[in-house]
């Protein structure tokens, strides 16, 4: 094998090779993962040798999100590929290593380092290539293409070293990305596109105009209708411009060519499978090829619909169809859904079915706003049948729209395109429904019998109604109507529902969040003085606002450009109580320190550390439910003292003092466990650290069970995970204390890489639209829709933002800085920590503790009667006979 090749394998926990039937996986991008994962979902890697010939030097990665490697989203947050993945299911991944030669009468796969892999079923991923059109010069120095992350790094350091100017050739989805890369790194940009207008295949002319004035708008050049002819070089060979078609020249530094794909069908050709005449990998309805033990999937196969799809989606399901082929199991791909939801340069586009109105007889609904850079256009059909649309600027009512798709909508299309305050009519609600109608299937609730929760029991909210009347208990279903209905029939009471957040706000705390994310706005007082109550204006805020707002601040830090340190500037007087000294106040004025210690594994060094700590510091220590040790009784002046020597160790903030994540507890998993399934301790340690410092509505509990035992709890916490044989269930909702729950399944047999995603996604769907101090279980029972809802947004992305919630949680994942750290190598922030501000050095006086069970507790008739025992002076080792302490009240 060549140097520059690289293994990931576990041979050790493969089928014997010699016995079992071999897979041989060509490529490994998007779809080639996803074609392991559902061998592995099928338990086919446990029966079968599996190898992977890899031609790039890094395993598969999310390229639909390459672009926001300019965003600060590092190769390795890109990745989709677990090695714990790759070494749990055996499967033999050789990096930069491709394909280059295959014998189908040997069945046989050669690759580049000499390496020959006999194969009983071979599967061909081999994606596709960039097209560059074949004008003179296109191979000059500073010309490049926009596919791969190698592609990438070097767009980006001769962009850095080389140039100011660069132009993109190509206007659709990758061309605009690349687009808004070249923007980002600091050069004019320039977009020639050969069609009349942007994005050709997705859009129609009106929405082409209107994408293409908000692009101008921020500053970057299209050129339309026009094509490259030449690429113009200088003496040193390096790219100087462009001649263009029209007879323009277009000075630039570097051009990127993102003119289409074409499918990599290269090997195929060369073993002589049936290929299609304009490319692509002729397959039938199971992605087999003409050979019946070698399938194509992906960008690279010519689909029995006659398509090559160059989304992952249909990808994915091919990969899906061909694993449950290669099991015997019956599936097929027979074409796909090619609607779409992207924001591209921060612009929303969307199409769905029939979005060019190619229906014979079909009708078009158009709305379109030049001043917004909205547009949107319905298509219909004769029998009043919704066919398609396009959406650009304002997509929110896509998943809406594709789900009526093939129907005919309840109300008329104007409506569903006109924007409020339009003058579109009022849809039709449940209020037109009859008394008589059953609104909870599950409890056989009627409409009056909600109505009459209002009007007869003083029911106002959800909550009460479904105490009342059990209606929204059952599957969850019907809360959206619910909640509809009991705000209608208040209105109609006369009784005015104000959903503000306060006195402060009209608005709710889901509308504030969704403020200071699109204004990206960083500061209370802006928030204030801009979107809060008339009288409000100008004032000091409240209790309610201040915290709720500090919190939303901070959970959006890194995408808003605020500083993420709670305690500086305006942020420090915004937080609760416990916050102000990133500890827990006790009831007799000492706090209480809780280090991080990840899914409760510990090494005895840190163990003695703690020990250490908590007898120099007289401290009591106590182990938590949440497998952390608590140390009580420390003075404010002594926090940082003991944050030093604990971050010295290698423990950082616990957050316990916060509103977010706490703990992510776990079993010890199929390490030590004789019944473990999975390794629960590794999970549990990568998701505390993941969502370490999360800011939410309100405190986050999780944990991780290795087995269907639940030795963990993991069901009664805010997020919880059980290991399954095929990967883990995902549970969310639950919730011990005074009012517990139980949590429900959200989705099942995941993957390392699909378990964190969907979590990513449900807790910043959570911080996004709770209300404040609310817990999971609460928000799941008030959120319209429930579970089901839920569900539709994290699991199917019915709403189109799972790529912005994701994109949230990489943003606070990368920023994360440990507040105890950036607290103690301040020495301006270590001054908020004393008793008294004009005697520093003094402790609190009130503050004293007595022994008990060879430790300490707090001396309570001390700060009844206002001063200090003479006696009780040993109750701390090394003290004066004063116990003094501080209290920060």
């Amino acid at each position: 094998m060549s140097p520059d090749t690289t293994t990931m394998t576990a041979a050790a926990t493969a089928p014997d090779a010699g016995i079992a039937p071999t897979i041989v996986l060509v490529g490994h991008g998007m779809v080639g993962q996803h074609f392991l994962e559902s061998l592995a979902e099928r338990g086919l890697t446990a029966t079968h040798r599996v190898v992977v010939l890899c031609e790039e030097p890094r395993p598969a990665y999310d390229r639909v999100q390459l672009t926001s490697y300019f965003s600060g989203r590092t190769p390795e947050e890109l990745s989709l590929t677990d090695a714990e993945f790759i070494k749990e299911h055996g499967i033999e991944l050789h990096l930069g290593d491709p394909a280059e030669s295959i014998d189908r009468v040997a069945r046989t796969v050669t690759a580049r380092s000499g390496l020959t892999v006999g194969y009983d079923t071979l599967v061909l991923a081999t994606g596709s290539y960039p097209f560059v059109p074949p004008v003179p010069g296109k191979d000059a120095e500073g010309c490049f293409v926009y596919r791969t992350i190698e592609d990438l790094l070097a767009i980006e350091e001769y962009a850095k070293a080389r140039a100011t100017t660069g132009a993109v050739v190509g206007g659709g989805l990758l061309g605009l990305e690349a687009a808004g890369a070249l923007k980002g790194l600091g050069l004019t940009t320039h977009i020639v596109e050969f069609a009349p207008r942007l994005m050709p295949v997705q859009v129609d002319e009106g929405g082409g105009a209107a994408l293409l004035r908000t692009i101008e708008d921020m500053g970057l050049s299209v050129h339309t209708g026009t094509g490259t002819q030449e690429i113009v070089t200088g003496d040193d060979g390096a790219v100087t411009g462009m001649k263009l078609s029209d007879g323009s020249e277009l000075p630039t530094d570097l051009v990127v060519f993102s003119a289409g794909v074409r499918p990599r069908d290269q090997l195929a050709r060369d073993m002589g499978l049936t290929v299609g005449e304009r490319g692509g990998i002729t397959v039938d309805e199971q992605c087999r090829t003409s050979d019946p033990s070698v399938f194509a999937i992906g960008e690279c196969a010519l689909a029995a619909d006659g398509r090559v799809y160059g989304l992952v989606a249909p990808g994915y399901e091919m990969a899906a169809t061909a694993a449950a082929t290669i099991a015997a199991d019956e599936a097929s791909f027979t074409g796909a859904d090619l609607s779409t939801k992207l924001k591209l340069l921060g612009v929303d586009v969307a199409s769905f079915g029939d979005a060019h109105g190619a229906t014979a007889d079909c009708l078009d609904v158009v709305y379109a706003d030049s001043r917004s850079g909205t547009y949107k256009k319905l298509v219909i059909g004769r029998d009043g049948r919704l066919l398609g649309g396009i959406l650009v600027g304002d997509a929110d009512a896509y998943g809406t729209l594709r789900a009526f798709t093939g129907s005919v909508p309840p109300i008329s299309p104007e409506q569903l395109v006109l924007p409020a305050g339009a003058g579109a009519p009022v849809a039709l609600g449940p209020s037109a429904l009859p008394d008589a109608a059953v609104i909870c299937s599950c409890h056989n609730v009627t409409k009056g019998t909600i109505r009459g929760a209002v009007t007869e029991h003083s029911c106002t909210t959800v909550p009460e109604v479904k105490k009342c009347t059990k209606a929204g208990t059952g599957c969850g279903s019907c809360v959206k109507v619910l909640g509809q209905l009991v705000n209608e029939e208040l209105a109609a009471s006369g009784v005015e529902v104000d959903h503000g957040l306060c006195g402060c706000f009209g608005q709710t705390r889901e509308e504030l969040y969704e403020i200071v994310l699109a204004l990206r706005i960083t500061s209370y007082r802006t928030l204030l003085d801009r979107y809060g109550r008339e009288d409000a204006r100008g004032g000091d805020g409240c209790e309610v606002c201040k915290p709720a707002v500090g919190s939303i601040i901070a959970s959006l830090a890194p995408t808003i450009g605020a500083d993420g340190y709670v305690l500086d500037g305006e942020q420090a007087g915004l937080q609760d109580t416990n916050d102000h000294f990133l500890a827990n106040l006790q009831k007799n004025g000492s706090y209480s320190i809780v280090p991080r210690i990840p899914g409760g594994e510990i090494t005895p060094e840190k163990l003695i550390v703690i020990g250490e700590v908590a007898r120099d510091f007289g401290l009591y220590t106590k182990i938590t439910g949440g497998q952390r040790i608590d140390l009580f009784g420390a003075r404010v002046e002594q926090l940082p003292l003991i944050w030093a020597r604990l971050v010295d160790a290698g423990f950082e903030s616990g957050h316990a003092y916060g509103k977010s994540l706490r703990t992510v507890k776990s079993c010890v998993g199929q390490t030590w466990c004789r019944y473990g399934v999975q390794d629960s301790v590794r999970m549990a340690i990568d998701l505390e650290l993941r969502y370490r410092g999360l800011r939410s509505p309100h405190k986050l509990k999780s944990a991780v069970s290795g087995c269907a035992r639940e030795c963990a709890e993991a069901q009664s916490k805010d997020f919880g995970v059980i290991a399954t044989s095929n990967g883990w269930n995902l549970y969310v909702g639950g919730n011990g204390g005074a009012t517990p729950r139980h949590a429900d399944l959200l989705a099942q047999d995941l993957s390392d890489a699909e378990l964190i995603r969907l979590i990513d996604r449900f807790l910043m769907f959570y911080i996004r639209t709770a209300d404040r101090l609310e817990r999971t279980s609460t928000w799941l029972e008030r959120i319209p829709g429930g579970l089901d809802h839920v569900r539709e947004v994290v699991v199917e992305d019915s709403l189109g933002i799972c790529e912005e919630l994701e994109s949230l949680m990489t943003a606070h994942v990368a920023n994360y800085r440990d507040e105890w750290a950036e607290t103690i190598n301040d020495p301006e922030r270590l001054g908020r920590f004393v008793s008294f501000v004009n005697a520093p050095d003094t402790p609190d006086p009130v503050v004293g503790f007595v022994p008990e069970r060879d430790q300490i507790k707090p001396d309570l008739p001390l700060l009844t009667i206002g001063h200090r025992p003479q006696a009780l002076g040993s109750a701390r080792a090394g003290e004066t006979p004063f116990l003094e302490g501080s209290a920060q009240r």
